[in-house]
């Protein structure tokens, strides 16, 4: 527990002096929002690399080249611990812009700067401020030809099994006919529980899976576009984490209702 917490310290300590550094650069870039977006990929690998490295975190990825800087892409990830957002930072392609819960801004340091950012924060509480939020957010991806990195749970899984995903994923790919390319991360929770300052490291498995096409989705079947993204995950995970059993069936629950609350151009 003691080395645990260790680590933890010299996480803050690596984020605060990252954080300080990044903030006098967003500051001068503040008038430019794409700007903002684009410098922070230095921040972003310094941080997702050192944090892991800090949490005894091996991180063995496959199918790298659908992390394509050159081609503006959706890319939706599975969230069961802390450690996935130190992992995606490692992975979002120069370009990219995070979509998030409000709440982010609590964290310590990583939270204030990520106001400053230009990435975007969901108010899942306020229908018509996170309507707002994400037309704004298919405006200026479609503008600036950015990509966009989330997760389509909404919120932190807290046993490390696959939670419904949210529609707006779907109408977000609708309303920038962008692809979406599914990132699976395996037993993040097992290295870092959600619900403790313990953390054990090991080995952690991403997937970068091949990016699929929603140049034909519409907007009266967004439930049938979640699924087909949520199946995808299914049948890369363990049973564990609610992925596919043997004889095909998921052991983990159904896609979620409609989240018409992130429906760009509502």
């Amino acid at each position: 527990m003691v080395m645990s917490a260790i680590k933890v310290v010299a996480g803050l300590v690596v984020v605060a002096a990252t954080c300080v550094l990044q903030a006098v650069i967003l500051l001068v870039l503040l008038p430019s929002q794409t700007a903002r977006i684009r410098s922070c990929i230095v921040f972003e690998r310094i941080v997702g690399h050192a944090c892991t490295r800090l949490c005894g975190c091996r991180i063995e990825i496959s199918g790298k080249e659908h992390l394509d800087p050159k081609r503006p892409a959706i890319y939706v990830v599975n969230h069961t611990s802390m450690i996935d957002l130190f992992i995606a930072l490692k992975l979002m392609p120069y370009g990219s812009v995070g979509v998030v819960k409000r709440e982010v801004i609590f964290y310590p340091f990583f939270g204030q700067l990520y106001l400053l950012t230009g990435h975007l924060r969901i108010d899942r509480g306020d229908h018509a401020a996170a309507v707002a939020s994400m037309r704004k957010l298919a405006e200026i991806v479609q503008r600036a030809r950015l990509s966009i990195f989330m997760s389509p749970e909404g919120t932190r899984s807290r046993d490390g099994r696959l939670r419904p995903f949210k529609r707006g994923m779907a109408h977000l790919a609708i309303g920038t006919r962008l692809p979406i390319v599914p990132i699976v991360i395996h037993a993040a929770h097992t290295a870092w529980r959600s619900d403790s300052l313990s953390v054990r490291g090991g080995t952690i498995r991403v997937e970068v899976l091949p990016a699929v096409d929603t140049s034909t989705w519409s907007a009266d079947r967004t439930a049938e576009a979640t699924e087909q993204i949520h199946r995808i995950f299914r049948a890369h995970l363990s049973v564990a984490q609610g992925g596919m059993t043997a004889h095909g069936h998921s052991e983990g629950a159904d896609c979620g209702g409609e989240d018409a609350d992130t429906r760009p151009g509502a």
